[in-house]
């Protein structure tokens, strides 16, 4: 049985880095990884489908460029050729980082399934080989989430349904897909495959797409994906799938109560993610998890079993690459730089990447009056931007959620093309606590998008 500084399982956005971080620092670590190195961001997340995205958006301008002087009498879509380059820049990050991992000193790099065999020790089912144990001073897990499916609806298993992972080896466009869910992943994936030239049905249980967000961004999102041509049925559920032949499916829908029928010819699931925990056995170690499987760690991200740690995803709160990321940085200064940092009041930006984008940070317009807080707030659609209108895409809105009496700066959404880099300027304010008084006069270059925060603010009244 081989000990070790750190044994770390999982390599995702946290997980690689800290393996070079702590072995770089002297201390003798172990990387265990089930699959592929990168985790989901590298190999069936943000990496592949934001490069299918891309691909997307070129169709969609492609379509429209006819309106802007600029005549192409048509185009088609290559889905193997798309795949192909999102599979191109897959292999190679993942394959970069894998290579500087196994030149790393102190740290040993493992194919296989980990799992606790007590507090101290991990067994390992490698991918070649025996299984094997190991012992550690210091154990991180950063093991992410899967999709959830819902094989309580009748006859679901019974067909080929896609997930977020699947459906990125698809080599050829579905003729009409299904999508259960209306939240981030199953409308990035509506739209894309919108373009690609699908017909496209989303399936959203409550009463509207996005409920996390305020109504009015959720609106405008809606009216964007509606008019290129996606079917969006809210107040939804899917009661049973039934095959109907070679590539044809039959749902059944309950829209309120009532019951109706819907053919298709693929499914994809997307109604959210669950934790990687089920296999780890955890219960041999101390290591307490929620109702959902979800790990639960303090503010310095230590589980309640002193010397395990969890980051990423598997601990719950937001799932985002960036915040897995950030978990590292915390976990590795205070390990190793001796620093005092913890969780508590970071900022939690995102972007959804439908195009437009939805970039956000901050609270809401609808959480800042559920606390009762004195707030303005500040909108301007993207029609009022000199830049969108200039580059023909004038989708969109920016709104910003203000302090009444300190004039700083809440929260913050913006749809519209570069809402993500707009919305991130406004952090970088929220930050600085820079007011926003002073964004309403503060010199931008012209024409950029960001130059129009000025009007964004000149609709507030001091």
């Amino acid at each position: 049985m081989k000990h070790y500084d750190a044994i770390i399982i999982g390599s995702g956005q946290a997980g690689s880095p800290l393996s070079k971080k702590l072995a770089n620092a002297g201390m003798k670590t172990l990387l265990i990884e089930k699959r592929f190195i990168g985790g989901t961001c590298v190999n069936d997340g943000c990496t592949p489908t934001k490069t299918m995205v891309a691909s997307a958006r070129l169709a969609y301008l492609a379509g429209k460029c006819n309106d802007m002087g600029i005549n192409i009498k048509g185009y088609t879509v290559d889905l193997k050729q798309v795949v192909k380059r999102a599979n191109g820049i897959v292999m190679k990050s993942r394959n970069g980082s894998q290579a500087a991992m196994e030149k790393t000193k102190n740290l040993d790099l493992l194919f296989g399934e980990a799992n606790f065999i007590d507090k101290k020790t991990i067994s390992v089912n490698p991918k070649t080989g025996k299984k094997r144990q190991f012992t550690a001073d210091q154990i991180f897990i950063n093991t992410g989430c899967k999709t959830i499916v819902p094989h309580d609806i009748e006859g679901l298993d019974d067909i080929e349904y896609l997930t977020s992972t699947s459906i990125l080896k698809l080599e050829k466009v579905p003729e009409h897909l299904l999508i259960i869910g209306g939240n981030y992943i199953g409308l990035e994936f509506g739209q894309m495959f919108r373009r690609f030239g699908s017909k496209v049905t989303i399936l959203e249980k409550s009463g509207r797409l996005l409920s996390r967000e305020d109504e009015d961004i959720s609106t405008e999102i809606t009216g964007i994906l509606e008019v290129e041509g996606i079917k969006v049925l809210t107040n939804t559920k899917a009661l049973k799938f039934k095959n109907k032949g070679k590539s044809q499916v039959t749902a059944t829908l309950d829209t309120g109560g009532k019951e109706s029928k819907l053919k298709c010819t693929h499914v994809l699931v997307a109604i959210g993610r669950a934790p990687q925990t089920d296999t780890l056995g955890l219960e041999t170690t101390g290591v307490a998890v929620d109702e959902k499987g979800y790990i639960k760690v303090n503010d310095k991200l230590e589980t309640t079993q002193p010397g395990i740690y969890a980051l990423g995803d598997v601990k719950g709160g937001p799932a985002f690459t960036h915040i897995s990321y950030n978990d590292y940085t915390i976990v590795y200064r205070n390990l190793i730089e001796k620093l005092d940092l913890n969780t508590s009041d970071r900022p939690i930006p995102y972007c959804m990447f439908t195009d437009p984008e939805l970039g956000r940070v901050g609270i809401t317009e609808t959480e800042a009056r559920k606390q009762g807080l004195n707030i303005k707030v500040a909108k301007l659609p993207m029609a009022h931007v000199a830049r969108a209108l200039e580059t023909g895409d004038t989708r969109g809105l920016m709104k910003a959620i203000v302090d009444a009496d300190t004039k700083k700066i809440l929260g913050v959404a913006v749809v519209g093309t570069e809402g993500g880099e707009i919305m991130t300027v406004l952090q970088m304010a929220m930050e600085g606590g820079i007011t926003y008084d002073r964004i309403r006069y503060c010199v931008f270059a012209h024409p950029t998008y960001s130059e129009s925060l000025n009007n964004l603010f000149m609709t507030l009244e001091d």
